[in-house]
């Protein structure tokens, strides 16, 4: 990136198909639930069966941002009935800005934007909260 990095006050950088869109000071969400399903099998009377069922995956909200247009643009295609589900990393930095852990959501689309206070100084769009929807997670 040229210049001033102008995500450098956020603790998570935000990266969509390979390209930092975003950085932010909170994450939340990085979640997934798997159903038990408890089983008793005839003649095993010690003890149930825990199988597992369908896994969930709720929203993932990233809060106090600043962010490419690109990915205000992403929202408005959603909001016009044009869903384009993506691979997103969500990317802790750590000392001295190096990756510290990477969280991939896969077929992540934005739901839910909302703003925040706008500064003219600034060239990007800040927003407040994020809200992601997604298949899955994976942590490396």
């Amino acid at each position: 990136m040229m210049g001033k990095d102008p995500y450098r006050a956020f603790r998570f950088r935000v990266e969509i198909m390979g390209l930092e869109l975003a950085g932010f000071q909170s994450v939340s969400g990085i979640e997934r639930d798997t159903r038990i399903d408890p089983y008793r099998e005839g003649g095993v009377n010690d003890h149930e069966l825990q199988h597992a069922g369908l896994t969930t995956y709720p929203r993932l909200t990233l809060k106090r941002g600043l962010a490419d247009i690109g990915l205000w643009a992403w929202h408005e295609a959603v909001i016009r009935g044009r869903i384009q589900r993506s691979v997103m990393s969500v990317v802790l930095l750590g000392d001295g800005r190096r990756e510290a852990w990477r969280w991939i959501f896969i077929g992540a689309y934005p739901a839910k934007w909302s703003g925040a206070d706008l500064d003219a100084s600034q060239s990007l769009v800040a927003m407040e909260t994020v809200e992601f929807v997604h298949h899955g997670l994976v942590g490396l």
